[in-house]
């Protein structure tokens, strides 16, 4: 009665029935997985955003596909405010209510059932459901670790088939927290000619280098047929304002009837609404507000990791430029999902193993660094008791 594409496995896995067993016996969870910024303390001011969502021009209806060209120049404005180097043309963007969507418009654009995207390994999990959705069969690359992680192009190559028809990368990738090198950039575009692939690059959490050192973004990027995906989800830390985008850039004989065919993709769906496309200048403009406030915990947590870690020598984090993401290496004596569990009941602490994310061994934990000091310093502390052992 229901597609192959939705034949999922629905019955909830091992770690989520352990993790509602002890939510409901009552005790307290130290929730080191959080990824919602409201969830982990980080406020915005609510008569400014509220406030910016009552705009009198909401009650006319103007469908325009790419998305109001008010907010596409609020986008525009981003890029060449956080990004110098970068002057936008509005009708490069395509706006989206997340970037979920925006996979989902690139791959209807690029690929007909059953042709094949390249993935990198290990990465968010999501795209296996979106790959589904959409009919496309996801192929894994890995990503190699020798004193941080690297794109291993021998595996990318002989991974591209005649059905392959783009690659992904995340920049920085979620959850390794690497970027995208010069090098590595220059050798994709070289891998897209070669194979004439497109190039999708999600860059949610690009602001977030650790170092403070900006990070360019690919939406110049002229070599490859490229698909920029951000939102300010991540920029703004407001996932609940449901604004993202699409940057096509590349050749001209491509980029231009890329642009096209998404304008038809999105007219098909008009899925933005007026508020939040009217409030986008707004929205975007508090970043500046809580990109700080994100920094410095990110920042403060990683120092407490480390700390930590200087008294575990059993263990060790693994190196990271940028993202909300750290993982912490321990030695293997039982898988990562048992050792979740195990922490869950336990020790009351969640963690993410690293089976989540594809990680091709056990061994791994990934841990949130915009969680709650308090909360991240006394649950790391019970892990590494736990580990310890």
């Amino acid at each position: 009665m229901f597609s192959q594409r939705t034949n999922w496995p629905l019955r909830p896995n091992a770690f989520t029935r352990a993790l509602a067993e002890v939510r409901a016996s009552g005790r307290e969870i130290l929730d080191l997985t959080v990824s919602n910024p409201s969830d982990a303390g980080v406020r915005l001011d609510p008569e400014t955003v509220l406030g910016a969502l009552a705009n009198p021009e909401a009650m006319h209806y103007d469908p325009q596909p790419r998305g109001l060209l008010e907010a596409r120049k609020a986008v525009c404005r981003y890029y060449r405010e956080s990004h110098d180097e970068y002057d936008l043309d509005p009708e490069q963007l395509v706006l989206t209510t997340s970037t979920s969507e925006g996979y989902s418009h690139v791959f209807r654009l690029l690929c007909d059932p059953h042709d094949e995207v390249l993935v990198p390994n290990p990465s968010y999990p999501l795209f296996e459901f979106l790959a589904d959705l959409c009919d496309v069969k996801l192929v894994p690359y890995p990503l190699i670790y020798d004193h941080g992680w690297q794109l291993d192009f021998d595996s990318l190559y002989k991974a591209a088939t005649s059905k392959s028809r783009a690659v992904i990368v995340v920049h920085p990738n979620n959850p390794t927290g690497s970027y995208i090198s010069e090098t590595e950039a220059s050798a994709l575009n070289r891998f897209c000619r070669d194979y004439k692939l497109a190039l999708i690059v999600d860059e949610v959490f690009l602001d977030y280098a650790h170092d403070g050192d900006p990070r360019p973004s690919f939406v110049s990027n002229v070599n490859a047929l490229t698909f920029t995906l951000s939102g300010i989800s991540k920029i703004s830390a407001l996932p609940q304002m449901k604004l993202a985008w699409i940057v096509t850039s590349g050749p001209q004989e491509h980029a231009g009837p890329a642009r096209a065919r998404l304008e038809v993709i999105a007219d098909t769906y008009l899925s933005l609404n007026a508020p939040v496309q009217l409030a986008s200048s707004v929205l975007l403009d508090q970043r500046r507000q809580v990109q700080p406030l994100l920094l410095d915990r990110l920042r403060l947590n990683l120092a407490e990791l480390d700390r930590q870690l200087s008294r575990a020598p059993s263990c060790r984090r693994l190196a990271l430029e940028g993202g909300w993401y750290a993982i912490l290496r321990i030695p293997v004596t039982q898988t990562d999902e048992e050792l979740a569990i195990d922490l869950l009941r336990k020790m009351a602490v969640s963690v993410h193993p690293g089976h989540f994310y594809d990680f091709p061994t056990d061994g791994c934990l990934v841990l949130s660094l915009i969680t709650d000091p308090n909360v991240f310093t006394e649950g790391l502390s019970r892990i590494l008791h736990w580990v310890g052992k």
